[in-house]
């Protein structure tokens, strides 16, 4: 699996992401995001990806800091710029590149565009 191009594991995994808005408060993204049942969304404007939102940010960037969940946006709290990778790098280099940078998600573009999200938990 850890040399497989991230576009297969993708596949192979029926990786599913989601998306909002910049403007969309945090409280909205909280709740999509557990109807889907994930632990991350992709931030996205005029169809370019501009940050990543995880539970991780809502515990320790609003929760934890007594921000109200309702009144701020996900511009706010949001990985602005996230590390990403093509499709065409491996499920092996996303780990790395998640270790080393402390993350357990990374978000996969092709051309500026949002294809997908992995995370640590697909090896599983």
């Amino acid at each position: 699996m850890f040399d497989q191009s991230l576009k297969v594991v993708m596949k192979e995994n029926r990786s599913k992401f989601i998306t909002a808005s910049p403007t969309d408060s945090v409280n909205k993204a909280a709740k999509l995001m557990r109807t889907k049942g994930l632990g991350a969304l992709l931030v996205v404007e005029e169809g370019h990806l501009v940050g990543i939102f995880t539970e991780r940010d809502a515990l320790f960037r609003v929760l934890a800091v007594g921000l109200d969940p309702n009144g701020t946006t996900l511009r706010d709290v949001m990985t602005a710029d996230p590390i990403t990778l093509g499709p065409e790098k491996t499920y092996g280099h996303a780990l790395i590149v998640m270790h080393e940078n402390g993350f357990r998600h990374i978000p996969v573009v092709e051309d500026a565009k949002p294809v997908g999200i992995v995370s640590s938990r697909d090896a599983m």
